[in-house]
Order: structure tokens, then sequence, then C-alpha cells
């Protein structure tokens, strides 16, 4: 049975996919989007899909769509958008982007990628295993300062300091290794546990947004997105946590409003900005039936633009 994402449907909609149409789902992950942008897509559409995780390019289904001329696959970071689109000569042709951040379930799952404390594994978290710093070796050396401002803005960590001088207190001794032993360390440094949310939540949520650069990408691939769309052309953003959440509506509000709102204030000339987006409606989270198939649904959003 094909695997659906998260906001399945809603994104098909919201896409507004034209049978000749060009569209780009920039995470593949398990296809269950791009299998359903490919099935309405007519014989002159193109799909191109990307994903900096080369477990989802090398997966069967992967391969499988690959034998549709109408589908290509790319191995690269949402930072490459642009770049992908421009080899196709596709700039400013695009007629639909879905974005779906965060980490994909069979990440989670794989106790050998190291994103989740409920599974003992190698401390990695990168979701491209053939380049970067794994968790294990960025913890090594990342300044103690550095860490407890990463522990503090990605994971909303008050205990952020506590945490950071366990971490270099104990590389000293010897190197974190395992998620395990990470999960352990921050346990034991923080004084006090919330309720309903396992302490090590927030580091292991801080650590993998710092390895793996994923604000600055998220940040790089929304500014790519309007300059590779086609008028009209829609963009539909799914985020799993505020931060991410949070970067995807300023640029959405941005784009749509323009940067300088403030009523009380004039205009100057070279404060004028071009208006690139129209925001589509209010966010669209997932449904009840949704939920109870699949609660890790339950912190999905989506927001959408359309390029003006």
């Amino acid at each position: 049975m094909m695997h659906l994402p998260v906001l399945y449907n809603e994104a098909l909609r919201e896409l507004k996919i034209k049978p000749d149409g060009i569209y780009v789902d920039c995470t593949f992950g398990r296809g269950g989007h791009s299998n359903g942008i490919l099935q309405q897509l007519g014989p002159e559409g193109k799909l191109l899909s990307l994903d900096r995780d080369i477990t989802a390019i090398e997966s069967d289904l992967a391969q499988e769509m690959l034998q549709d001329s109408r589908f290509e696959l790319e191995h690269c970071c949402f930072s490459q958008l642009q770049e992908v689109v421009e080899q196709r000569g596709w700039q400013a042709k695009v007629d639909g982007i879905l974005m779906d951040f965060g980490v994909s379930s069979p990440q989670l799952d794989d106790a050998d990628r190291g994103f989740s404390f409920m599974r003992d594994g190698p401390l990695d978290m990168r979701m491209d295993r053939t380049t970067g710093l794994s968790a294990a070796e960025w913890l090594a050396v990342v300044p103690e300062d550095e860490l407890v401002q990463v522990l503090f803005d990605y994971g909303e960590e008050k205990f952020a300091r506590r945490i950071a001088n366990a971490v270099v207190t104990q590389r000293l001794e010897s190197k974190l290794e395992t998620t395990k032993q990470f999960s352990d360390l921050v346990v034991a440094a923080i004084p006090y546990k919330e309720k309903h949310k396992p302490p090590a939540t927030r580091s292991f949520q801080a650590v993998r947004i710092a390895v793996n650069h994923e604000l600055d990408e998220i940040k790089a691939v929304l500014e790519q997105a309007v300059n590779v769309l086609n008028i009209e052309g829609r963009m539909a953003v799914i985020s799993f946590h505020s931060l991410e959440d949070r970067i995807a509506k300023r640029f959405i509000r941005d784009e749509s409003r323009g940067r300088y709102t403030d009523s009380k204030l004039p205009i100057l000339a070279e404060q004028e900005v071009l208006l690139r987006l129209k925001k589509c409606g209010k966010t669209i989270k997932a449904g009840r039936k949704e939920l109870e198939e699949n609660p890790r649904a339950r912190s999905a959003v989506m927001r959408v633009a359309e390029r003006r």
C-alpha cells in the first residue's frame, strides 16, 4: 500500500495541479507526495523531486518512478533548488513547489540514523550521511557558548547552559557516541522534568537543526522558490515545529504585504518593495481522521502562497 504523507490530499489540492505543468517536490521522502503529483500529470507534465537523504534516492519506489520519463530525482539540499531548476531551463516556469520540512518517519524509526532518543544508536543525525559532521563529531568540537546558544535558540531549552556544561565536561573524559549517552547526559543535567515531554526532546531537536543547518536551508529555499515560480504558480509549505513555521509565516507575510507596513510612517522611494506573493487562505492542519491514523500529523501546519 502506498504511504500517504501528512496533509496529502490538502497539498495536492492547494497546488492546483495542471496536467501539463512543471512541479517540484523539495522532499521526496517516501515518495507519497511525489507519486500523488505524478498521477495527476498528463503526458506533457514534469515533476522534479529533491532529497538530501541518499536512502530516499535509492529507495525501490524512487527507482520505480524514475522509469517514468516525466519524473526526475536529484540528490541535493533545499538550497540548491534554483540551481537544479535552472539546469533544466525552468527558471520562472515552475507551476508548483511543495516543501515538507522536518524529519521523516523512516529517519526517526531507524536507530542507525541517530535522530531519536527513543532508540539507542550512533549519534549521527545527518540527513545526508555523505557529507558534514555527525552530531557526535559536532558535539566533540563545538564551543560551549555556541552550544548554549543552539540549545536555547533551536530547542528553546531553558537549561541550555547546564546541558552545554555537562557536554563539555563529559568530552574531556570521553566522546559522546550514542543517542543513549547523549540522552542520559541531558536527563542528568536537568534539575526537574516537564510533564508529558521527555527531557531530551528539546536538545535532540536543537542539535539536529544545527548539524543539518535546517533553518538556513529553509530560508534559502523559500527565497529561491519565489524566483523559480511561474506567475500564478503556487508554493505549499508544511512545517512541523514553531521555528520552521515562523520562518515560513514571516516570509509569506513580507512577500505578500511588503516589509514596510507601518501606516504612521511615510514609505520612502528606496523602501518600496515588489510584492511577489499572494497569501492563499488560512493555515491548514490535519483533520480528525488523519490524526487518528497518524498522531505525528498533529504538529503539521501548511501555508500556501501564489506568485504574483
